[in-house]
């Protein structure tokens, strides 16, 4: 049985919405074996984050290391890294066991507004971490802070698209959710050469935590099983669109989404 495997570097949601534990959900809906390092411990429920606590550098060392010396992911996502010293150290690891198609998440803040990577962190992702990634996958906001202007309107998200591949990655998606002025969230993927939007019906829901772990995991797994980029983001698209969508309505805040929803859509269920 040849099941491809993928792995996710990432905080750790008690809640189950975001973090380690949506991106290990959303590789086995889509059929990939997935494998964690864990970051650091996020104490949180829909209601906001009560509290961060890292893992102990050495903890991440050996868990990166016991991971490359006997694994074989095909595809790797990074989640929330928490700082420049992590951030550092992921970066090497990538290098030293040679794995590729990176997928890089900047988990910056959370859905109450909760930060979740210490603002000195932002440079050594964008100096050590970007250069290696196939792929980064901002929302409006973390893009804003990772180019340091102001994005207003489509165009501005086509230039940071485009300033965040000059800076070294592959391709750029920046995420239109955070864009208030339509009834469509569109989603703008530069490959270096042209653009392509990925356009949705916007869902008027609190229940949106985890959305960006979930679509990033659902394009890891996607390149890990070797689709190309434009089909990864393009199914990753249809898996988060179908999880917001077919809420499960958890929690009294900012509920997480139905992991389950789209292999229950391609079985025709609901």
């Amino acid at each position: 049985m040849n099941i491809a495997q993928a792995l996710t570097i990432a905080g750790s949601d008690n809640g189950g919405g975001a973090g380690i534990q949506a991106d290990l959900k959303t590789f086995q809906e889509l059929g990939v074996y997935g494998m964690t390092v864990i970051t650091a411990i996020a104490a949180q429920n829909t209601t906001g984050v009560q509290g961060v606590f890292p893992i102990d550098y050495d903890g991440i060392v050996q868990q990166l290391d016991s991971t490359g010396a006997d694994f074989q992911p095909r595809a790797v996502k990074t989640g929330m890294l928490y700082s420049a010293e992590i951030i550092r150290l992921v970066a090497a690891k990538c290098q030293q066991h040679s794995w590729s198609n990176l997928v890089i998440d900047p988990v910056m803040v959370a859905k109450g507004g909760a930060p979740l990577l210490q603002q000195e962190a932002v440079q050594a992702l964008t100096q050590d971490l970007l250069p290696l990634a196939l792929l980064i996958t901002p929302n409006i906001p973390e893009a804003e802070l990772l180019i340091g202007r102001s994005i207003r309107n489509l165009s501005e998200r086509e230039e940071a698209a485009k300033q965040l591949v000059q800076m070294g990655s592959t391709y750029a998606l920046i995420k239109g959710g955070h864009d208030p002025g339509s009834g469509m969230v569109i989603d703008v993927l530069y490959d270096g050469h042209s653009f392509h939007y990925l356009e949705n019906l916007r869902v008027m829901t609190r229940h949106t935590h985890g959305t960006g772990c979930t679509f990033s995991a659902a394009i890891t797994a996607e390149l890990a099983k070797g689709s190309p980029i434009l089909a990864a983001v393009t199914t990753a698209r249809a898996f988060i669109q179908a999880a917001i969508e077919d809420e499960l309505g958890f929690g009294t805040g900012h509920g997480p989404t139905n992991h389950f929803a789209y292999q229950r859509r391609q079985r025709g269920e609901r």
